[in-house]
């Protein structure tokens, strides 16, 4: 069965405009489903539509040709037609590929591709394509659509109403589970916590190895030891050089695997916020997981937050998570820090956030009077782990 995501109803509001639109992201977050979803829903448009996926070598070796060789593959049509191709980073020049078709048979056809990760579309895609596509980015699931994948609708219709105790009680429990196992869509179908595990497992070994050799990088397993370090020290600033002399390799070859990471969607990292340059700024940026069940394969920890070692860390993740899917881009997602260690959480646009794992004391708000001072047009809010989810996701839940 496929199940819709949020982003599936953004995608049909130019579906069918002209320009091409492309998938990115992470690998097993779901760009195949989708991809096929599209097509079941022009194909219910009544428009032709047609799928294929480029690890598939004899439909590469053709396009690789030349583009209009896509028209071998598809019946001739007097109306429009749309192609759904998987994969297509895989073409020598996705690029050109696209370019052409839209500049000179954008009236015949239209392209919705997926890409395994926009590291792909950063090395190959030498041309902008500004004005012929409309990129979207695919993460692994936000809580409501982890709920929706869990066959948990009853409470999702509940959403805007004040929960009983026995839907809240229940709503906490899948809250866990997500922040345990993640929101890789076949994480969330597996059926027991043991399979849960596994695929994790294959998520965080195979698929991630699938980037690494792509990339071109020497040593998997330094890469690796890199991906575990920044897994312990989610919510940190991340010293490339501090890198470099523990794992023994050139700065310039981390900050390579940062960049990898990055584009393969398994980290995020995050700038800094200032006023005042020269007193505020750190140049360094701090490390985030776009999914925590890859973080807790990483460490190896798959405990509930009340009796986990990283409390603090992994709130903080928790916390981030959610401001990806509030925050229109990525890049609106900072932290304020000064060179004297005063540090924000989060700061995203008029709003500030210090993410705690028990309650924040008065005292403890005190300390932060040097942000406000600073800003005192932003909102600071100070967040406890219960919190998270009633607050980010605006549930009614008792104060309890």
């Amino acid at each position: 069965m496929l199940y819709p995501r949020k982003v599936f109803s953004e995608i049909q509001k130019v579906i069918l405009r002209d320009e091409s639109i492309i998938l990115t992201g992470a690998r097993q977050v779901g760009k195949t489903s989708l991809l096929i979803l599209l097509k079941h829903f022009l194909e219910e448009q009544g428009k032709s539509c047609h799928y294929f996926n480029l690890e598939n070598t004899d439909h590469l070796k053709m396009l690789n040709e030349h583009p209009y060789k896509l028209f071998d593959l598809i019946p001739e049509s007097k109306t429009k037609q749309y192609v759904c191709i998987d994969e297509i980073q895989y073409l020598d020049n996705p690029t050109n590929f696209l370019k052409l078709l839209y500049d000179e048979k954008r009236l015949e056809v239209k392209v919705i591709a997926s890409g395994s990760s926009s590291f792909y579309i950063d090395k190959k895609f030498k041309d902008s394509l500004v004005g012929r596509k409309f990129l979207f980015e695919i993460h692994s699931l936000d809580f409501d659509e982890f709920l929706a994948f869990s066959g948990q609708n009853d409470l999702l219709e509940r959403k805007n109403e004040k929960l009983t105790a026995y839907y809240e009680e229940k709503l906490l429990t899948l809250w866990a589970q997500y922040a345990r196992f993640g929101g890789y869509p076949k994480v969330v179908l597996a059926e027991d916590n043991e399979m849960k595990k596994m695929l994790l497992e294959e998520i965080g070994s195979a698929y991630v190895k699938k980037d690494i050799a792509d990339a071109g990088i020497k040593s998997a397993e330094k890469y690796f030891f890199l991906l575990k370090i920044l897994a312990s020290q989610t919510g940190q600033l991340v010293n490339a050089q501090e890198l470099s002399n523990t794992l023994g390799i050139a700065r310039k070859t981390i900050e390579e695997y940062l960049y990898v990471m990055e584009k393969s969607y398994q980290i995020c990292l995050i700038k800094p916020f200032y006023k005042n340059i020269r007193k505020e700024l750190t140049k360094m940026p701090k490390v985030y997981f776009y999914d925590l069940g890859l973080r807790n394969f990483l460490v190896n920890n798959y405990e509930a937050l009340p009796k986990r070692g990283d409390k603090g860390a992994y709130v903080e993740n928790m916390a981030f998570r959610e401001l990806l899917r509030t925050a229109k881009n990525i890049d609106e997602v900072r932290f304020w820090r000064t060179q004297d260690k005063k540090e924000v959480d989060f700061v995203v646009g008029d709003k500030a956030y210090e993410i705690k794992f028990n309650a924040v004391k008065k005292t403890d708000k005190r300390s932060y009077g040097a942000f406000q001072a600073l800003y005192p047009d932003i909102k600071l809010q100070f967040i406890a782990d219960k919190e998270i989810l009633k607050i980010f996701y605006q549930w009614r839940m008792s104060n309890n």
